[in-house]
């Protein structure tokens, strides 16, 4: 495998394709922030404002400024859509909304923790672009926020009668995971330590189940496993997701074990969720094999085959695992030839079963300007070392 030009490939669409693309279509001269909603050229389809992907937007643009070239037009990015946040996000107490409108008026109340957990991210990177400790001091207020919602992150907003089926669900462990060592400058060592080991443990020895070789969505909050539509959720491209982060936390701990065993998760959830019939991973999965409630359970999305590349990778770069090299190989021809578009910049997101363009759009209320760039910067960066 030729990793140089490999690492051109990526690099090349990360620079010259994907990020020009947001930053011509995607900001709000007029009014700030981002639009999100965006068409497969670019042409903006609806200028609601989504607070967890103004804030992907902004931790984007400002982590490329920080760790790639300091382009000033990348800081302005940055900078503009933070104080749009900063300004209309949140609620004056750092509760963050999960939708605006154009102007900054609210649409949705803060039930949505991910708004919260972006909006750590987004402060922090800014912060160190900027070394504006305002910025700073937003995401350690908003980072203790999350701290005080880990037992209820919905709230008030929480639909679920209380005391009958009480579950918790893995995406918050997951990505506290990454918040972590995003946010790793503003916290105590003793903090981070802790913070690290318990998000370790729930990813896991929680959520992944050895009994079943798989990671999966709800446990109750004993910890258990529940035969009910959610407790029998297995969403693979999460699972495979959280092992690289997981693996950074091994590298950042000086953990090989800890490398390895998530590895070899990455593994048995790529081999697990991977279509035989048709290629790609699925979306959903019932770990009994019955109907799912998702109906876009067979769905080939673009955030879950570009976080197995990033996992694969990073298992051959730190374990030499020449399994994970052949699934990255896999999946990337996959990528390649099915998400890429070959007439406009960025990526589709949406195929069906088949592996065809369901939705021809480059964004909208959950596809914004971060897994596609953040995929390509990690896998970049990954086979530069490799070259």
């Amino acid at each position: 495998m030729d990793f140089e030009q490999l690492a051109k490939q990526y690099k090349g669409e990360l620079l010259d394709n994907v990020l020009p693309f947001w930053l011509d279509f995607s900001q709000d001269k007029e009014y700030g922030g981002y639009f999100t909603c965006l068409e497969r050229d670019g042409r903006v389809f609806d200028t609601d404002k989504f607070i967890w992907l103004q804030g992907r937007e902004v931790w984007m643009v400002a982590m490329l400024y920080n760790k790639v070239e300091k382009r000033k037009e990348w800081l302005d990015c940055a900078v503009q859509g933070g104080e749009f946040l900063k300004k209309y996000g949140h609620d004056g107490d750092y509760n963050w909304y999960f939708a605006l409108d154009r102007q900054g008026r609210p649409l949705v109340e803060p039930y949505n923790i991910f708004s919260y957990t972006f909006a750590t991210m987004a402060f922090g990177q800014l912060s160190l672009a900027t070394g504006d400790a305002g910025y700073a001091e937003i995401a350690r207020k908003t980072f203790d926020k999350i701290q005080t919602k880990l037992d209820n992150p919905k709230g008030k907003w929480n639909k679920a009668y209380p005391g009958t089926r009480n579950l918790k669900n893995f995406a918050l462990p997951m990505i506290l995971c990454n918040l972590a060592l995003e946010i790793e400058h503003l916290l105590g060592e003793d903090y981070l330590k802790k913070c690290m080991e318990v998000c370790i443990h729930e990813v896991m020895d929680v959520f992944y189940r050895p009994e079943l070789g798989i990671v999966v969505e709800n446990v109750t909050v004993e910890g258990e496993l529940s035969d009910t539509f959610e407790g029998r959720s297995v969403n693979p491209g999460h699972a495979i997701e959280a092992m690289w982060f997981i693996m950074d936390l091994g590298v950042r701990l000086k953990r090989p074990e800890l490398v390895e065993k998530a590895k070899d998760i990455a593994l048995k959830m790529v081999k697990y969720g991977w279509d035989e019939k048709y290629d790609g991973i699925f979306y959903f999965m019932d770990r009994l094999g019955h109907p799912q409630q998702q109906l876009e359970w067979d769905q080939k999305l673009w955030w879950v085959h570009i976080e197995t590349m990033i996992s694969m990778l990073k298992g051959y770069q730190l374990t030499g695992s020449e399994e994970c090299l052949e699934w990255f190989k896999r999946v990337h021809d996959y990528v390649w030839t099915h998400f890429k578009d070959p007439e406009c910049p960025e990526w589709f997101g949406y195929l069906n079963r088949r592996g065809e363009v369901l939705l021809s759009l480059k964004g909208g209320k959950w596809k914004g300007c971060f897994h596609v760039p953040r995929g390509l910067y990690q896998c970049w960066q990954v086979l530069e070392k490799l070259k």
